[in-house]
């Protein structure tokens, strides 16, 4: 069996799975989430390294009756992605890690975006940067915290940051570095686009990928403080939107899957590394664990994130969402939402750090059912534009805590107009240890995981009502950006 772990933003999960694909119940430790003024968002690392032991040691306890007679064969790693991770050669930390959600560095992507170096690094890389991932994080630090990066060794992420801790080795997975510079046909570097945003002098912390199937060892002190054998194999990444597709079954180019987690993640399969054209320079095109298949990403900046915000302001709690969705018809009674909630504003499947979220055609008749379902809509609406910017052409799954919910997973198929294979258990993980048990030589069979999905079938009447839906919803967006680049 393996030990699979997810460092998420501010909760990190940890269970056991076996080669069969049964797994244990999660075990969950949080991590705090520092928002500050000047919409900064940062992150202890001590702290996220010290869940990561919390939850290990707890899922541990479950091995005697889990499997009494499998030995753990691997620790298997995935977590959050994008954001900065500074640390010194040791793997202390040098100040707090920057999170994703971080928008100090707003003003940097909007010279970027304005002078073309944005819509040149992506015509190169795929990547479609915003204010919380690496390079305009780096750009502002070396503008008003050069100190900071004179110090540190590594500027890198979650994921690698656990990796250096427990196995002292100075690294990260080629889907983490392919946000914002890596050619990820190549697994190097484009040091072209490093220059394009003036980056050049801090080559120097960027760790070289690990090529596919790379595995670490335990150190002994670390082994110890995890309750694991010194020297365990240690597979680390993909950070958590690849590790998801790669355990909801993603196996064929054009299949998508939708994550509807914290944030609204679409994802695509293919085995095309060039770089997509668009106007709009959003998304991440991603190296996966096989050499030979892409991951084209649109990771939308709000998804449940919204959802508990709005619950929050009116009183009611997660377990009536389903109930409240069912009070409330098709289009919400009038009500129509923009679900644009983030200080930091929008990065698929455009860049706006302008964005913000609206709710119209409020009346004295609107009730709180209505508020939710016209929320919950527009969060569909989002994702129908992302996955078509991606162009997926086959079988979608889904996963994530909003697919848990019947209503809200019917409303995402009748919006984009086809089942849903909806898998109900921690993907991230799954997909964590199926990279684990490649890397070791003994790949797990596919069929077994895939049967652990329900599907949530299309309604007719729902996806003809839903297209008119978003027909409008697409309309009103226009608008919108409109309004947002003269503010």
């Amino acid at each position: 069996m393996i030990v699979g772990v997810d460092v998420g933003t501010s909760v990190t999960k940890a269970q056991l799975v076996a080669r069969d694909g049964r797994t244990t119940p999660a075990h969950e430790a949080r991590s705090t989430v520092y928002t500050l003024p000047g919409h900064r968002v940062e992150q202890d690392m001590d702290e996220v390294v010290g869940t990561v032991v919390t939850v290990v040691r707890a899922a541990l306890a479950d091995a005697a009756e889990f499997a009494p007679d499998e030995p753990v064969e691997a620790l298997a790693l995935t977590g959050q992605g994008d954001g900065l991770w500074l640390r010194d050669a040791q793997g202390r930390p040098v100040g707090r890690a920057l999170s994703w959600m971080d928008g100090r560095a707003a003003d940097v992507l909007d010279a970027w975006t304005s002078d073309g170096v944005a819509q040149r690094i992506h015509r190169r890389t795929g990547a479609g940067m915003f204010p919380g991932s690496a390079g305009p994080l780096l750009a502002h630090l070396a503008k008003h915290e050069p100190e900071r990066l004179s110090r540190a060794a590594v500027a890198g992420y979650c994921v690698d940051t656990i990796v250096q801790r427990f196995t002292g080795e100075i690294t990260v997975d080629a889907s983490d570095a392919s946000q914002p510079f890596l050619d990820v046909g190549s697994r190097t570097y484009d040091e072209e686009a490093l220059e394009l945003c003036g980056l050049t002098p801090f080559r120097r912390l960027l760790a070289e990928p690990a090529p596919p199937g790379a595995l670490f060892r335990l150190l002994p002190e670390a082994a110890e403080e995890l309750g694991l054998p010194p020297g365990l194999p240690v597979s680390a990444g993909p950070f958590d939107i690849p590790a998801c597709g790669l355990g909801s079954g993603l196996a064929e180019p054009g299949e998508g899957n939708l994550i509807i987690g914290t944030t609204l993640a679409s994802q695509v399969l293919t085995d095309d590394p060039a770089p997509p054209v668009r106007e709009d320079p959003a998304g991440m095109l991603l190296a996966t664990p096989r050499p030979d298949r892409f991951l084209r990403v649109m990771p939308a900046m709000i998804g449940t994130a919204g959802l508990d915000w709005l619950i929050k302001l009116l009183g009611v709690r997660i377990e009536e969402l389903d109930a409240l969705l069912a009070q409330s018809p098709y289009g919400a009674g009038g009500v129509t939402a923009l679900p644009f909630l983030s200080a930091s504003g929008e990065r698929a499947p455009f860049v706006d750090s302008r964005a913000r979220g609206r709710l119209d055609g409020l009346t004295p008749t609107t009730g709180r059912a209505d508020l939710v379902r016209a929320l919950c809509e527009s969060v569909a609406y989002s994702a129908r534009h992302c996955m078509e910017s991606l162009g997926v052409s086959g079988a979608v799954t889904a996963c994530g805590g909003g697919a848990r919910s019947g209503e809200w997973a019917r409303i995402f198929a009748g919006v984009l107009g086809t089942d849903l294979h909806v898998s109900d258990e921690a993907v991230g993980i799954r997909g964590a240890a199926r990279v684990a048990w490649d890397a070791l030589g003994a790949p797990v069979d596919p069929a077994e995981w895939e049967a652990r999905r329900r599907t949530v079938v299309a309604d007719p009447e729902a996806i003809d009502f839903y297209a008119q839906g978003y027909a409008a919803y697409r309309r009103t967006l226009s608008t919108a950006r409109e309004a947002w680049s003269t503010t």
